[in-house]
């Protein structure tokens, strides 16, 4: 079965930390570009950041940039989001989601995506 795990998420507080985790299951990320999404209440689904399959492109959304870091290891078939810095406005579910090809690609729309995750809770609050 094909399907992408996502974990990490918790509650924190305003400046604090967290590190997700997206690890595939059932394929190769190593194939795939991988982007990170978030969906707060009431609000569409909004993508953050994304790596393209070879590493050699990252896309950061400018509500992130200089606090969020992706990341991929692909001898543990797992990508990673390092937030850093964050704020209550954070506060959303975030998804993984991976589409297919090589090369510097970063899809940006969610139709694009072939496979997601099924989401982690990420609360900023005090």
């Amino acid at each position: 079965q094909l399907q992408l795990v996502e974990s990490g998420g918790g509650l924190v507080q305003p400046g604090g930390s967290l590190r997700l985790s997206c690890a595939a299951s059932g394929f190769t990320l190593e194939y795939y570009a991988i982007g990170w999404f978030r969906q707060a209440p009431g609000k569409e689904r909004e993508e953050v950041s994304c790596i393209s399959s070879n590493g050699g492109r990252i896309i950061y959304a400018d509500s992130v940039k200089g606090r969020f870091t992706i990341s991929r290891d692909n001898a543990k078939n797992t990508v990673y989001l390092q937030m850093n810095s964050l704020k209550p406005e954070d506060t959303a579910i975030y998804y993984c989601a991976a589409a297919a090809g090589t090369g510097i690609a970063t899809p940006s729309y969610l139709y694009e995506y072939d496979y997601w995750g099924q989401g982690t809770q990420v609360t900023v609050s005090s």
